[in-house]
């Protein structure tokens, strides 16, 4: 059963909401929730609509041990809280386009368009193909998110753009934990190895721009 929340409010230590959409690595999202969990963060999960058929709504939310949200909720409704930070994986083409013009028409969309205006570190992993990656929107969109300090994972260091008609041979490849690693060095929290925290926490992860900055 998916759970309908309201807007964003409170906030809670070491929050981490993950914003799922509709691409072929959306089926093995359990495994940044799982690595999420064990590395101390409470998760907040919210999918596109697109993202519903692709996933396993009851098991994760028994992982993350929350509810799944994918709409809005009616007034009255508990509210999610306020995330310390936000991963958006697989992030599709579509859904970087809308985000990055502020195009809220869904409930993730609107969590992001609010969220990224309050400078919450986001961490964004794209699963495109070759020929959607070199359109001028895409390109152009990936650019403002950088500009407003989204950390975009494309491109070397980060995930590369698949060929044509190849997503279900590269789902399985999808870099979920490069996400959390990207959020720990944004926050400060959250390492797999505590001991390289230090090591890993870099002045242009903690700006939200990574060594990514290139599509």
């Amino acid at each position: 059963m998916i759970h309908h929340m309201g807007d964003e409010s409170g906030s809670q230590s070491h929050v981490l909401s993950v914003v799922v959409c509709g691409a072929a690595p959306a089926s093995s999202a359990g495994t940044l929730v799982r690595e999420a969990v064990s590395r101390g963060w409470t998760v907040q999960l919210i999918v596109t609509p697109s993202a519903l058929p692709f996933l396993d709504v009851e098991s994760l939310g028994a992982l993350s041990g929350g509810p799944v949200r994918s709409q809005y909720g009616k007034p009255g409704d508990p509210r999610s809280l306020l995330p310390e930070a936000i991963i958006v994986a697989p992030a599709t083409f579509n859904t970087i386009n809308q985000w990055a013009l502020g195009i809220a028409d869904n409930y993730a969309l609107g969590i992001l368009a609010e969220q990224t205006g309050l400078e919450i570190p986001v961490v964004a992993i794209p699963f495109v193909s070759q020929a959607l990656a070199v359109r001028p929107p895409f390109q152009r969109s990936v650019k403002a998110l950088r500009a407003e300090g989204v950390s975009v994972l494309l491109g070397p260091g980060g995930i590369e753009p698949h060929p044509v008609h190849t997503e279900a041979e590269y789902a399985d490849a999808f870099p979920w934990l490069l996400a959390l690693d990207e959020v720990s060095g944004m926050t400060g929290f959250g390492f797999a190895d505590t001991e390289l925290a230090l090591a890993r926490v870099t002045p242009g992860a903690a700006s939200g721009h990574s060594v990514w900055d290139n599509v």
